[in-house]
């Protein structure tokens, strides 16, 4: 008797081609359901449309198709196994040898604008999983593919083995049949998260899957493999970012580059950019134009500023381009690049120029792991609201003083604790990031501003313990101070502040980045 396939695909690609080879190379009776069978058909390839060899209709609008003893017995079955053979032989259920399903694409149905609850559920595949599931289950007699890209393989194994794919092959493809269920239903999980439960609270699990998009060259360091994976369907993020030049990215580029997108997601309606080194700011500044908050944020600390990641929220022009070129960077990134500029980057060839254009959309929920388990948090996306701070000082910040004490406060954010921020400008000065006390980050930032603190704006991203920072900044010039507030101590450093006349600011929010 020929052996037989199941071919239930979603995603057709391919589908014709090795329905052929399977019938025309290698003799298989091929049985199918729904649009499979019909384009089987079509093609004129013999199909017997799973209905028919069921006895049962397809039922439910097509809910029910597969889910049938003749099925799942013929994909379950152990050759090696007396009893599951006689069953077989009982109920007239034919071996199955070949399980090709792929599954109703949940994933980019989500992702498209406007899509309703209903229509998601519609996506949600019940037929194919199983299938996958019974045939990744029972590799030791059978072969699984649910990925085009395995097809000729496959097709390859059957030439070079008499017609058989070998243990290795089967085994390989079951656990991609696995790990296919996983990502499908870490995916709906995901969604209905979104749906039926605000964020953290109640669920007691959290998902997380991806497709390996790239393997890197290595992690943080040569002896650390390292690979990039994306998450959903669709491509979002930097998975979409399209590289006009240079060379692969690295572990670290990607860490740099989506700490510059979460800074310059901050700037929307100015000019902005921000150049990044060991994802803390090194300069960030905005301007009347692109290449005016460019040279700015270069200018905050050129030195710094070699090798760094540059994030423009602007495409790049060419009076950008050239200024760009002037120093060695490792990655440029912006919404767009126009053709001058392209053609003056292109001199620097090892450059990495990307383009990403929705540079604000980033992650909801941030994973960490650590040994044992790991940790999800939502992301520090809260927007700073002015209407909200609170002046507690006798001197009151003007208009100006208010907006750079709002850029301040921004950049703050996006510097790893304990941080402190010196601006001017709406430019970067003086940037203390990571020390171990808050004293050590000042005395970082305002030794770096030197000269040019006399009459800056100074943040932190945690309150002040102790009133020794605030008279470290207005011996350097500081003249108004942003802080989230919440010290036992508050009012010391609202007293030495009034005393040195000084604007100081509450905002109620800590911005801690670890």
């Amino acid at each position: 008797m020929a052996r037989l396939a199941l071919l239930s695909v979603s995603n057709k690609t391919g589908l014709i081609d090795l329905a052929r080879s399977l019938v025309e190379e290698f003799g298989f009776d091929i049985i199918s359901s729904g649009g499979t069978a019909k384009a089987l058909k079509d093609a004129g390839i013999p199909v017997t449309k799973v209905s028919d060899y069921t006895g049962s209709p397809e039922i439910l609008g097509g809910r029910v198709k597969t889910l049938h003893p003749r099925i799942h017995g013929g994909i379950l079955a152990r050759r090696d196994v007396a009893s599951d053979l006689t069953d077989l032989e009982n109920n007239q259920i034919r071996p199955i040898d070949l399980v090709v399903v792929n599954l109703y694409p949940f994933e980019s149905t989500i992702a498209k604008p406007g899509v309703t609850l209903a229509e998601a559920v519609e996506q949600i595949d019940i037929g194919g999983p199983a299938m996958l599931r019974a045939s990744s289950k029972n590799f030791a007699h059978l072969t699984v593919l649910c990925d085009p890209a395995q097809y000729d393989e496959y097709l390859q194994e059957l030439r070079q083995n008499n017609g058989v794919a070998s243990l290795e092959f089967r085994q390989q493809a079951a656990l991609k049949g696995f790990l296919h269920t996983a990502s499908y239903d870490s995916a709906i999980a995901q969604a209905l998260t979104c749906q039926f439960a605000s964020y953290l609270a109640g669920t007691q699990q959290h998902t997380l899957s991806g497709t390996e998009l790239q393997s890197l060259r290595y992690g943080e360091n040569p002896h650390q493999p390292a690979a990039w994976y994306q998450t959903g369907a669709t491509p979002t993020g930097w998975a979409a970012a399209k590289k006009l030049q240079g060379k692969e990215l690295s572990y670290n580029n990607l860490v740099d580059l989506e700490a510059a997108r979460r800074i310059i997601a901050e700037f929307t309606d100015t000019p902005a950019a921000t150049i990044i080194k060991h994802t803390n700011p090194c300069g960030t500044a905005l301007g009347d134009t692109i290449v005016e908050a460019y040279q700015k944020a270069f200018n905050a600390d050129s030195t710094s500023a070699f090798g760094g990641i540059v994030a423009l929220n602007r495409p790049i022009d060419a009076a950008t381009a050239s200024e760009l070129t002037k120093t060695f960077l490792e990655c440029v990134v912006a919404p767009d690049c126009d053709a001058e500029a392209q053609k003056i980057l292109s001199k620097k060839t090892n450059v990495r120029v990307l383009t990403l254009a929705d540079l604000s959309n980033g992650p909801k929920t941030l994973v960490k792991q650590i040994a044992g388990g790991f940790l999800v948090q939502a992301a520090d996306d809260i927007l700073a609201d002015t209407s909200k701070w609170q002046v507690v000082t006798e001197r009151q910040p003007t208009a100006d003083e208010l907006g750079e004490l709002l850029f301040a406060w921004k950049v703050c954010k996006h510097v790893k604790s304990n941080a402190i921020v010196v601006t001017s400008d709406r430019t970067t000065l003086g940037v203390g990031a990571g020390q171990m006390n808050r004293v050590g980050s000042a005395k970082i930032a305002l030794e770096q501003a030197g000269d040019k603190a006399k009459g800056a704006i100074l943040a932190s991203d945690g309150f002040f313990p102790f009133d020794d920072t605030i008279r470290a900044a207005a011996a350097a010039g500081i003249t108004a101070i942003v802080q989230p507030g919440g010290s036992l101590r508050d009012q010391d450093s609202i007293k030495a502040a009034n005393e040195l006349g000084l604007v100081m600011v509450l905002t109620g929010v800590r911005h801690f980045l670890h």
